[in-house]
């Protein structure tokens, strides 16, 4: 039988093979003077203002969503079902 590997070699294998395919230094130099060049200095701001625009919305979306789940959560979903059980617990008495 062959021996299994053991997790933190899996894990070591998986950290190593991630951090050879990050981009460096001089990967992203390449990537901001690309958009430079595509956009120019003065539409980069604009570009920024709209990324923050949008990151904040989705927070905001995200936010909104999680608060209805957890208010969902505590409010009893169906009515039938509590009116089964609180007849139940009268017919035991």
């Amino acid at each position: 039988m062959l021996p299994l590997p053991s997790k933190l070699k899996i894990k070591k294998t998986m950290t190593l093979s991630i951090l050879l395919w990050a981009p460096g230094l001089p990967e992203i130099l390449v990537i901001l003077v690309a958009v430079v060049f595509l956009f120019g200095g003065k539409k980069i701001p604009e570009l920024m203002r709209g990324l923050g625009t949008g990151i904040r919305e989705f927070n905001d979306a995200k936010d909104k969503v999680k608060s209805e789940i957890n208010e969902g959560m505590k409010k009893p979903s169906n009515p039938a079902v509590n009116k089964t059980k609180e007849h139940s617990t009268e017919e035991a008495e």
